[in-house]
């Protein structure tokens, strides 16, 4: 039987505690579904600052790269603010990215029903509301040269590039294009081509690629800043939104307060196909490493848990896998049970590890529709 690997990178902060319930999920799994899961752990971030010296070790870098799937919980702190800008723990999660070439960042934005009344708009604005953002992940503002700070005194310059190639925009097209034709076949395309060149080559070179590879797919284009107007107008409106990596970064985390909570918003990142077929891919939550309720025991575990689904649907093929871990944790939500920052007085309170035990006593009461569900 094959055996799947995976490297866990806790991180920082809530990282860990998160990432605990999610190691559960996995031999959950691994025990009833009669999988194999190699599982590894190492540092990343401020954790590995503080072992290795460095917020990504080479040995842990050489790890990513081989591994089928990488999970990470989160990186950051406080107590790092004050390091030199490439020992900041948040390089390491860069590194990771660059180097194992995720250019493509799935943000799924899926209101649960029973979290629909905790969004901050209506409930028929939310209700139902299921949206991919595919941020492009390793070029433009975070990556592209010149940067940095010059000059002194009151005559310093901050200095940052954003670069895109054809290929870069090219590459994240197609991913989009791609996942539309599996959900419904639309796409939105969002920069700033009035006032950016940047954004007037992304928008001639998905304009390209749609024409020449997906024409049977609808395109639209929208500024980035209409875009997030209209994400918290009307967000129904969207299926699939492809944009760059600073866009991005900020309309997924408008989206995720669609939800109701950072802590529900898991992403994959994923690269090129490997030589097992399966692509260079990374899992994580949208959140941070959350140091203000760090060690409480009150961290939300389901943006962790939920990344997992999408490991098991983008990593390793199987969508009976995923669609368990979300029905579980949909049943979950809908029994009233909620961690502190989708509480309601109505509702029951607990703990990341109290969440992680209701979402595997879910588990076990699922039956797959395909007949791969097996208990020992």
């Amino acid at each position: 039987m094959e055996r799947f690997s995976i490297l866990v990178l806790p991180g920082d902060g809530i990282g860990p505690e998160v990432m605990n319930e999610v190691i559960r999920i996995v031999e959950w799994f691994e025990r009833r579904w009669g999988l194999r899961f190699s599982v590894e752990e190492d540092l990343v971030g401020g954790s590995a600052y503080d072992h290795y010296g460095t917020p990504l070790a080479d040995s842990t870098m050489s790890k990513a790269q081989n591994a089928d799937a990488v999970i990470l919980g989160a990186v950051g702190g406080p107590q790092y603010e004050n390091l030199n800008f490439e020992k900041q723990p948040e390089r390491g999660l860069l590194r990771l990215r660059k180097e194992m070439d995720l250019y493509a960042n799935l943000r799924p934005a899926q209101c649960f029903d029973a979290l629909a009344d905790f969004s901050s708009l209506k409930r028929n604005i939310v209700s139902g509301l299921d949206i991919m953002i595919v941020r492009e992940l390793t070029s433009g503002i975070y990556f592209g040269e010149p940067r940095g700070i010059e000059g002194k005194g009151e005559y310093r310059v901050g200095i940052n590039t954003t670069r895109y190639t054809t290929m870069e925009i090219r590459r994240v097209a197609r991913s989009a294009f791609e996942l539309a034709r599996k959900r419904d076949n639309r796409v939105c395309s969002m920069e700033k081509a009035n006032v950016m060149e940047s954004g007037i080559l992304w928008r001639e070179e998905v304009k390209l690629v749609h024409e020449s590879e997906y024409p049977d797919v609808e395109l639209t284009h929208m500024y980035a800043d209409a875009g997030a107007m209209q994400l918290v107008r009307w967000p129904k409106q969207f299926d699939v939104i492809v944009t760059d990596n600073l866009f991005g970064d900020i309309l997924s985390d408008c989206a995720a307060m669609l939800t109701g909570s950072l802590g529900m918003l898991p992403s994959a990142s994923l690269g090129a196909a490997m030589d097992s077929g399966r692509p260079k891919a990374m899992y994580e939550p949208v959140h941070g490493s959350a140091p203000d309720i760090s060690g409480k025991s009150i961290a939300n575990p389901l943006a962790m848990i939920l990344s997992v689904a999408m490991m098991f649907k983008y990593s390793f093929e199987d969508n009976s896998m995923s669609d368990v871990v979300i029905r579980s944790v949909n049943k979950v939500l809908n029994n009233g049970y909620r961690t502190k920052d989708i509480f309601t007085d109505e509702c029951k309170l607990l703990s990341t590890s109290d969440m992680g035990d209701a979402v595997v006593e879910e588990l076990k009461n699922q039956r797959n529709l395909d007949g791969h569900f097996q208990t020992r």
